[in-house]
This record gives C-alpha cells, structure tokens and sequence, in this order.
C-alpha cells in the first residue's frame, strides 16, 4: 500500500535521524470513523464505527536509561523525555500525555515497562473526527507493551488508551474510538455494545463505499462543548432513575418529558433515538439498502444538529451538498464528536467518483468549506507493522 509505505519510510527516517540507528520494530493503530451512533458509547449504548486505511505508527527501539524518550514527527520534531519510576507528571502538550497516560496505566496495572525511544507520525488529520488522538493512545499501548514483553488483548489496549485520554489529556471521551482502533477487523464495521464490551464484526455489502468529506473545520475536544453533553447526559439519566441513558426506550424519555429541562429531553432524547438507529442500520449495512440507510443517516445529522447542538452550519451545508449529490443513492451525516471535522457518505459505489467531485466542485464555491472527499477502506485495528 503506498499511502502505509510513505509512512513507513518517513517514520524510519525520522528515527535514524533522531536516534542514530535503525528502530527495532514497528506498529500502527488506524483512526477510525463512526457510521452510526454518535455520543452513544459513555452512554453506555450501541455504536457502529469502522477503521479506516489512515493510521498513526510508532518506530521502537532499545534505550540505555530508565527512561522513554519520543519524537512526534509531524509537529516539528517536538520531544518529550520521562522516566518509568516515581511519579508521572503531566506534560504541557496533550501527544506527550498520551504517551504519558498510557506508559503511566500500564504501569498501573503492574507491567514493567522496557525503556524504549520512539518515533511518532501518522496520516490521520489531526482534528477531523476520525481519531487520531485514540489511533496515537493505542499505537503507543501496543509499541510499549510488545516492547516489553507484554501481550495485551485488543479490548485491554483500547481502555487503557481510553484512561490515558480521559484522565492526562482531559477529554471524558467513552471507549469507541479507541475499541474501533483496536479491535476492527478488515473489510467490516464493528458493533460495540459500551455497556458489556461485547463487539461483533458487521459486514459492509460490496455494493456500498464509505466516503469521508474533510471540512477543514478543526476543533479541540477538550476545548469544544465536548465534555458538557456528557455531564448534560449524566444528569438525564439520573433525573429519569438510570445508570446511563442506555437503559431507556424513546417512550420512556417521552413519558418523563414534563420533568426535565429541555436542554436535558433533548439531548436524552438523542442518545436513545440515535441507539435505536444503530440496531436497524446493522442490516441496512449488511443488504445495502441504500434508501434506508438514506433515512437513517438524514435522522441522525438532524438529530445531532437540533437535539445534541453539535454541528455548526457549515458542516450543515457540507452534508446538503453531499445529500444532494447522492439522492437516493445513499446517505450522508456529520461524524465524529462534532464542532467540526468531518462528514461521512456511505453510498453505491457505482456513484462514488461522480459524487467524490461533485462535492469538491460545490464546496469550492462556498466560502465557508473548503472541503476534500477521498474512498476510505474499513481496515485492519492495531498491528505489528513490521
């Protein structure tokens, strides 16, 4: 694959020039997109995301001292250097507290780790939507562990990459993006329910393809309202008598309308909606049927836009662009956490390159995107590169 070998050889490079000798192996965790279910998974629901063939990568080698030293590549050669007894204090960057937080939950856990330099660089944009910072937490958990000597199971890798970001970096993310990264299996999407762990590949009919329209529109989550829909959330849940948002049926949420805010129906009102999406898309994915994965996919942006208030109007625009360019050949929503980032399409393939420029010729004529679409592959989780 080029667009891996590219990658490959840059990483390498890039360790020869920082350490003076070759790295001892390789590892790469993909980013991922979500295709259905969007802030379900700390709401203990079902979502439905895939990996996608963008991925960051990790170059290890051997180090003298009792240390990890790394270099993140694609921000300029930036360093960080700790140790691996004592304390482990935050860093001011949030690439060095991933790497941090999860050399930090290893140790937690009781594995010794190696003492290892690493090189770091990845192809997933950087605050799109499709998990670079999950793809980095479990690239970074699956270099240190092998490392040492560790095997870890996949589901493991994901939570410990999950604590790093939740607990180093700042953002109350729940554990798809890191399971996806972890865990996907080639060529399918994967099913995670978050409140049992249990997660089951879903086949993608030939039929469809996935295409991902990039905004140009970055965001910070844990500078963004991020956080705040989960506190809102919790705070549904608990007004409705549930463990987690999860628990309820839509007529549920309907019944106990009167005694919540609006802010709070709206947002409960999304999550328990968005779920029951997520269990008929399941076969709509599996029989490529376009026209309900059309309605399905109108639903949840909508949903999203007026009841989660997490897209912004020009990711608005970029999804009636692309709705129009598709007609009823497929469906289009924002992805990701929202405030930006991107917008995924799943549609016939047959129709793939006449909407792909469709879309870049109509954004161009608005100020306000400034949009790319590419075909992105359902891939491979974390993996020894070589």
């Amino acid at each position: 694959m080029i667009i891996r070998s590219m990658l490959i050889d840059r990483l390498t490079k890039a360790f020869r020039a920082a350490y003076g000798e070759e790295p001892v192996r390789l590892y790469a965790a993909p980013g991922r997109v979500n295709l259905i279910g969007e802030h379900c998974d700390y709401n203990q629901g079902l979502v439905l995301p895939c990996a996608i063939d963008r991925e960051t990568m990790i170059a290890v080698g051997d180090s003298d001292g009792n240390h990890i030293e790394a270099v993140a590549v694609d921000l300029n050669g930036q360093r960080d250097r700790f140790t691996l007894s004592g304390e482990l204090p935050k860093a001011a960057e949030d690439w060095k507290n991933h790497v941090r937080g999860v050399a930090y939950f290893l140790q937690q856990r009781g594995h010794v780790l190696r003492p290892a330099r690493l090189t770091i660089a990845g192809n997933v944009p950087i605050g799109a939507g499709l998990s670079s910072s999950a793809s980095l937490g479990v690239a970074t958990g699956l270099a240190l562990s092998r490392h040492s000597g560790i095997e870890l199971d996949c589901s493991e890798l994901a939570t410990i990459a999950q604590q790093a970001e939740n607990d180093f970096v700042g953002c109350a993310c729940g554990i798809m993006d890191q399971m996806a990264s972890a865990c996907s299996v080639a060529g399918t999407a994967l099913l995670i329910d978050c409140k049992t762990m249990d997660r089951q590949p879903v086949a993608i009919s030939a039929t469809l393809s996935i295409v991902i329209a990039d905004s140009g529109i970055r965001r910070t989550l844990t500078e963004s309202l991020f956080n705040a829909r989960r506190v809102e959330c919790e705070a549904a849940a608990r007004h409705l008598g549930v463990e987690a948002l999860r628990d309820l049926k839509p007529a549920a949420v309907e019944a106990g309308r009167k005694s919540l805010t609006d802010t709070l129906y709206r947002r409960a009102r999304h999550v328990v909606t968005e779920i029951a999406r997520v269990e008929v898309a399941i076969d709509a994915l599996k029989t490529g049927d376009l026209k309900l994965i059309s309605r399905l996919m109108r639903q949840s942006h909508r949903s999203l836009r007026d009841d989660f208030e997490v897209s912004i109007p020009p990711i608005d625009q970029l999804v009636d662009i692309i709705a129009e360019s598709i007609g009823d050949r497929g469906g289009v929503r924002m992805t990701g956490a929202g405030f930006g980032g991107c917008v995924v399409a799943i549609m016939a393939t047959d129709a793939v390159e006449e909407v792909v420029a469709s879309i870049e010729s109509r954004a161009s004529e608005t100020s306000d995107i400034k949009a790319s679409a590419e075909v992105y592959m359902p891939s491979q989780g974390a993996q020894i590169v070589g």
